[in-house]
């Protein structure tokens, strides 16, 4: 063990050597025994936040009006101190002093921090309804409807809250058909979050099973560490996963908890809860009274149009006298028939008429009429028409149509110049045809004998 240089102790039983210097390891060494000796393993300290730095890790000073301490709060830890933090904070921390070679300091390693003074709950209450409104828990799309007129409802408080008495009678006045069902839980201390938590579960998974359409969660007022039970993370869980609505009423109206914030419908008192969630058997008689008059009122509005409609009907030419009906159409379609007869052979001879009047246009400009008048057409090698006789050259075979066959050519001689070719020389034809005179367009064919 290293030894100061006025250390009295020897191992050896010499005594000290004043002229041997300790390492700094050494040093720091004697330092950490001796604030483990000297101190108590886990200590608490109060004083006030300065100089935070809360990344992944707290770094922090806890000072008063004389004395400052370095602190450390690791990760771990810090996630679990239910408030935020923040320079200025009254605090208490509790963990160890130790030093920190590496720096030369001493330390104070935090374990867990709470806050002073009466504001401590409101800080751990603001710090988990902002966790739980991150989370989604308050949103109004995961609010779920509550039934219109319940015949079973769930009451989950202690049996000896005079909230229950509230509720009893409450629904017992408004709406004597439904019936209650009480689960019986501790509302206050350290073991009532989970029974609370407890109850809301069962009742979510078995509760359907039951016949059960909703759940009241209540008990009287408090102060806020009476009520605390309600504001426990794990009661906020319950009441968010319950599967059946939840109304909740905790304290008084100026009370809030988490659980009613995360409740389907929050409300002031006990009675309000009640009445919120069931009907009042007056009003709704009363309603139904004024729906059976409106009703009626209405069935005789219809009865009467429909017998107003009725004589109407009866007051036709149809039910007084049928047979008129019939004649006047009988008359109708006499007339029509004979109308029919008239018009149609007129109408037939003047179709008649367009049509030989077409027929004599469409046989004017048919091709075949015209080649048996004595026309003809010639088709050079390319089987296009021949207009003119430069566009038929000498040793090209070409093709005269004629109404009753064709003549093939082969063109001996000639000249661009000339008006028709000098000599041609017939190969083969099927007809011979007449020679008429040659209409416009068209031109004779030149065959020889």
């Amino acid at each position: 063990m290293a030894r100061l240089p006025f250390d009295t102790d020897s191992p050896d039983g010499d005594p000290p050597r004043s002229d041997r210097a300790m390492t700094v390891a050494e040093l720091a060494g004697r330092i950490k025994r001796a604030l483990v000796d000297g101190l108590p393993r886990k200590v608490r300290v109060v004083g006030e936040v300065s100089n935070l730095s809360d990344r992944t890790h707290w770094f922090f000073s806890l000072k008063d009006g004389s004395a400052a301490m370095r602190c450390v709060c690791f990760a771990t830890n810090a996630r679990r101190v239910g408030f935020p933090m923040r320079d200025g904070m009254q605090v208490v921390v509790t963990g160890r002093v130790d030093f920190y070679d590496a720096q030369g300091s001493v330390q104070l390693y935090v374990d867990a921090i709470e806050p002073v003074g009466q504001g401590a709950l409101e800080l751990r209450l603001r710090a988990m309804i902002e966790e739980l409104r991150a989370l989604g828990y308050f949103d109004p799309e995961h609010k779920k409807l509550l039934p219109t007129m319940p015949t079973r409802i769930a009451v989950v408080t202690s049996r000896s809250a005079a909230a229950l008495q509230d509720v009893i009678n409450t629904v017992a006045q408004r709406w004597p058909g439904c019936r209650l069902y009480l689960y019986d839980v501790r509302v206050q201390g350290e073991q009532a979050a989970g029974e609370i938590a407890e109850a809301l579960g069962r009742l979510s998974k078995h509760g359907e099973k039951l016949g059960i359409d909703a759940v009241i969660l209540t008990r009287g007022g408090g102060s806020i560490e009476d009520l605390w039970a309600f504001n426990e993370r794990v009661v906020a869980d319950a009441v968010y996963r319950c599967r059946l609505p939840v109304v909740a009423a905790i304290g008084h109206e100026t009370d809030t908890t988490v659980a009613e914030l995360v409740a389907d419908i929050r409300c002031a008192t006990p009675t309000q809860a009640a009445m919120t969630l069931v009907p009042e058997s007056e009003t709704l008689q009363h309603q139904v009274h004024q729906l059976s008059q409106r009703l009626a009122v209405t069935v005789r509005r219809h009865v009467d149009h429909a017998g107003q409609r009725l004589a109407s009907a009866s007051r036709h030419t149809l039910f007084r006298n049928p047979q008129r009906l019939i004649e006047q159409s009988a008359q109708r379609l006499d007339e029509t028939v004979r109308r029919v007869r008239v018009a149609m052979p007129r109408r037939l001879a003047v179709d008649t008429s367009r049509l030989d009047a077409l027929t004599r246009q469409l046989g004017a400009v048919n091709p075949g009429n015209v080649l048996d008048r004595g026309y003809s057409y010639t088709l050079g090698p390319d089987g296009k028409v021949l207009r003119h006789t430069a566009d038929a050259g000498a040793g090209q075979k070409i093709t005269t149509v004629l109404s009753d066959g064709r003549v093939v050519s082969i063109v001996e001689g000639g000249s661009p110049d000339t008006a028709l070719p000098e000599r041609t020389k017939r190969r083969s034809v099927s007809k011979r045809a007449k020679k008429p005179d040659p209409g416009p367009g068209l031109f004779e064919a030149d065959s020889p004998g």
